[in-house]
C-alpha cells in the first residue's frame, strides 16, 4: 500500500463520474462555507492491488457549520472499474437528513447509479420541506431501474436507483442529483440547533444509516481483496461510514 499525493484519477474515469464529482464540489462551494476536514494522513490517497490490477482511492473531505463531514471518494481499478461515492454527514445538533450518491462503472458503462436523501428521524420520515420541494423520482422513466438491496431500509421515497444506458439518461440522473443537492444545502444552512432530546434521535438515525451501509458486501469484498479484512473494516468504519457517539 502506497500513500502519496498524485494527479487526480478523475480525468481518467467515466464521463458521468467526472461530471458528477465536479457538480458535487460546485454545489458545495456555491451553497456552503467549506473548511478542511482532516482524515488520517494515510487515508487521503491509497494504492493497492486487486486481482492483478492497480487500485487507487482518492478521498476529499470538508466540514461546515451544519455538516461534520462532506466526503467525496473516487476509486479506480485498472481500466475496468470506476467508482464515485459521496455522503454528507450532518452535525447531530441539526435536524438534517443524509445525502448519499454512488456511481459504479466499468468498460465505458455505468452499471449502478443511486442518489437519495435518507431520513434520520426514527419514524423514517423526511422534513416537510423536502416533501414539498421534491417529487419521488419515477424509476420507470429510466429503461433499467435497479432494486434496492436488502439492507436498504435507510432509503426514502425519493431514492433513485438505476442503470443509465444512454447519454440522455445519464444527463437526467445528473440533473436529479443537482436538484437534490440544491434543496439539501439550502435546507441545511437555514437550520437552527435542536434540543438535546432531538439530538439523541439524530445520533440514532445516523448510527442506523451507517450500520446498514456497512452491510454492503460488494464494497467490503473489494476492500478485503485489495487490503485485507482488518484494513477494510478500519476504512469502512473510519472513512466511509463513521458513526457519531455523542
Amino acid at each position: 500500500m502506497v500513500n502519496t499525493s498524485a494527479v487526480s484519477i478523475r480525468e481518467q474515469q467515466h464521463s458521468l463520474i467526472r461530471q458528477l464529482a465536479n457538480q458535487i464540489e460546485v454545489s458545495w462551494s456555491q451553497y456552503l462555507d467549506l473548511e478542511p476536514y482532516h482524515l488520517p494522513e494515510d487515508l487521503g490517497y491509497v494504492e493497492g492491488r486487486l486481482e492483478g490490477e492497480k487500485l487507487i482511492i482518492e478521498n476529499r473531505c470538508y466540514q461546515t457549520q451544519h455538516f461534520r463531514k462532506l466526503h467525496l471518494e473516487l476509486a479506480r481499478v485498472g481500466e475496468t472499474l470506476d467508482i464515485l461515492h459521496c455522503v454528507m454527514f450532518p452535525r447531530v445538533e441539526y435536524d438534517i437528513p443524509m445525502f448519499g450518491a454512488d456511481l459504479v462503472g466499468g468498460r465505458g458503462q455505468i452499471s449502478a447509479a443511486i442518489v437519495d436523501l435518507s431520513p434520520t428521524h426514527l419514524d423514517r420520515s423526511l422534513p416537510l420541506s423536502y416533501q414539498q420541494q421534491l417529487q419521488p423520482q419515477p424509476q420507470q422513466s429510466f429503461s433499467h431501474p435497479r432494486e434496492v438491496p436488502t439492507w436498504g431500509d435507510i432509503f426514502s421515497e425519493f431514492c433513485l436507483f438505476v442503470r443509465p444506458t444512454t447519454p440522455e439518461e445519464e444527463t437526467q440522473f445528473l440533473q436529479v442529483v443537482t436538484q437534490y443537492l440544491k434543496v439539501h444545502c439550502e435546507y441545511a444552512i437555514a437550520q437552527s440547533p435542536i434540543s438535546e432530546e432531538q439530538k439523541l434521535e439524530m445520533i440514532a438515525g445516523q448510527k442506523h444509516y451507517c450500520t446498514q451501509q456497512q452491510q454492503n458486501d460488494k464494497t467490503r469484498r473489494v476492500l478485503e481483496k485489495a487490503f485485507g479484512q482488518n484494513w477494510a473494516n478500519y476504512y469502512m468504519t473510519t472513512v466511509l461510514f463513521d458513526c457519531v457517539e455523542t
